[in-house]
C-alpha cells in the first residue's frame, strides 16, 4: 500500500448532484477503497478495496464482499455491463501482470478476455459489444479495444508517452482518454475505431480519467496539481467538468484524494450524479 495512505484517517464514499452542487456522503469507512461504479439499475455502487471487489446498496450502506473467485490481487480497474448482468475486472493472480476477466454480477469464476498483458480494463461499449483498456503492447502503451470475449483486439490510440483512462461516449461513436507528452497529460477523443485524436484539454493541470456522462452532455474527470507524475494518491486535486463537445471546463470541488478517486466509469445512470472517493487526513 503506498505510504500516503499511512496518514489517512478514514476513506469516504460519495456522490456528487450536478444539477444542484451537493455533496453526499454514502459511506465512511477506515477501510481504503477506491474506483466506484454505479449498477445499471441505480440502487448499489461497486467499489474494490485490499485487492477484492464490494457491493455497497445505497438503501443501506455498508460493504459486502463480491466472490471473484481466484482472482484476489484485482486493482481497481473495473466496471458493469450495460445490461448489469457482467462485472469487468483486472487481476493479476493468474499471470502476475494485470489481465481482464469477466466475472457474474453476483459473483463467481473469472472468464479470462486478455491474452496479452498487462490489459487494464475501463469501459464498455453502450450496446455492450465491445470493452476499452489500457495495455502495453510491443513495450508501449496503447487503447484498445476488443470483443467482450477478448476477440479481435484493435488499437484505437497509440504514439504518446503514456495513455490512460479510456472511456466511451454514449453514442458509442467516440473514445475519450488522457495522453502524457513531455510531462503533461491531457484529455483526448478518439473515434471508436482509431483515427487522428482529437485534443480536447489544454492547460497547466495534468488532467486524468475523463468519463462522458450517459445523457451526452458533460465529460467529469480528474486534475491534478502541475508538474505531478502520473496518477499518485495523497494530493489536493480538482474534480472538473466539460461540455462533451468540447469548451472551458470548470471546477466542481476540491479534495485530498487522487488515485482511487475516479478512476473507472462512476455516473448514475439517469446522469444527474457521479459517485467518487475522497479521504480524510488524520
Amino acid at each position: 500500500m503506498s505510504d500516503w495512505w499511512d496518514g489517512v484517517a478514514r476513506s469516504e464514499l460519495c456522490t456528487f448532484d450536478v444539477s444542484n452542487g451537493e455533496t453526499e456522503v454514502v459511506l465512511a469507512t477506515t477501510a481504503h477503497i477506491e474506483a466506484p461504479n454505479w449498477t445499471p439499475d441505480g440502487a448499489s455502487l461497486i467499489v474494490n478495496g485490499q485487492g477484492r471487489l464490494w457491493r455497497v446498496p445505497l438503501a443501506a450502506p455498508d460493504l459486502h464482499p463480491i466472490d471473484t473467485g481466484f482472482a484476489t490481487r484485482l486493482n481497481n480497474d473495473h466496471g458493469l455491463s450495460p445490461d448489469g448482468r457482467s462485472i469487468f475486472i483486472s487481476d493479476k493472480t493468474e499471470t502476475g501482470e494485470s489481465c481482464i476477466y469477466r466475472i457474474p454480477e453476483g459473483g463467481g469464476t473469472p472468464q479470462r478476455l486478455t491474452d496479452a498483458v498487462p490489459s487494464w480494463w475501463h469501459g464498455v461499449s453502450p450496446d455492450g459489444a465491445r470493452i476499452v483498456y489500457t495495455a502495453m503492447r510491443n513495450h508501449a502503451f496503447v487503447i484498445a479495444t476488443s470483443q467482450t470475449d477478448g476477440q479481435e483486439e484493435v488499437i484505437v490510440a497509440e504514439g504518446f508517452d503514456h495513455l490512460d483512462g479510456p472511456d466511451y461516449t454514449r453514442d458509442g461513436r467516440h473514445i475519450w482518454f488522457n495522453a502524457e507528452t513531455s510531462g503533461t497529460s491531457d484529455l483526448w477523443r478518439t473515434s471508436n475505431v482509431g483515427g487522428a485524436p482529437k485534443r480536447m484539454t489544454d492547460d497547466d493541470r495534468v488532467n486524468w480519467f475523463p468519463h462522458p456522462s450517459p445523457d451526452g452532455r458533460h465529460v467529469v474527470y480528474l486534475a491534478y496539481p502541475p508538474g505531478t507524475r502520473g496518477h499518485p494518491g495523497g494530493l489536493q486535486v480538482e474534480l472538473r467538468i466539460m461540455p462533451q463537445a468540447g469548451g472551458t471546463p470548470r471546477t466542481l470541488l476540491e479534495l485530498f484524494g487522487g488515485q482511487g478517486t475516479i478512476n473507472v466509469p462512476s455516473w448514475s445512470p439517469d446522469a444527474r450524479r457521479f459517485a467518487f472517493v475522497r479521504y480524510v487526513p488524520q
